[in-house]
């Protein structure tokens, strides 16, 4: 299909030169563009790094938060 679109003068500018630059046209490029945006329902996001671990790996608390003394004698270490 032949269809017209209005782009900012540098955006046309830099899509043309990277088209050249890649030895292909630019209708190919722009295409490749509308695919990724129409067909992408899922952008691949990376994972969130994993917060630090402290304590017993089986879970058990290694301090009552309830026990003050307790609970400040583990921060003034």
């Amino acid at each position: 299909m032949r269809t017209t679109i209005n782009l900012p003068d540098a955006l046309a500018t830099q899509a043309k030169a990277r088209a050249a630059a890649e030895g292909r046209t630019f209708t190919s490029l722009v295409e490749e563009g509308l695919r990724s945006v129409l067909y992408d329902d899922a952008p691949e996001r990376s994972q969130p790094a994993p917060l630090p671990s402290f304590g017993d790996p089986n879970g058990r608390l290694l301090v009552d938060l309830a026990d003050k003394e307790a609970l400040w004698a583990a921060l003034d270490q």
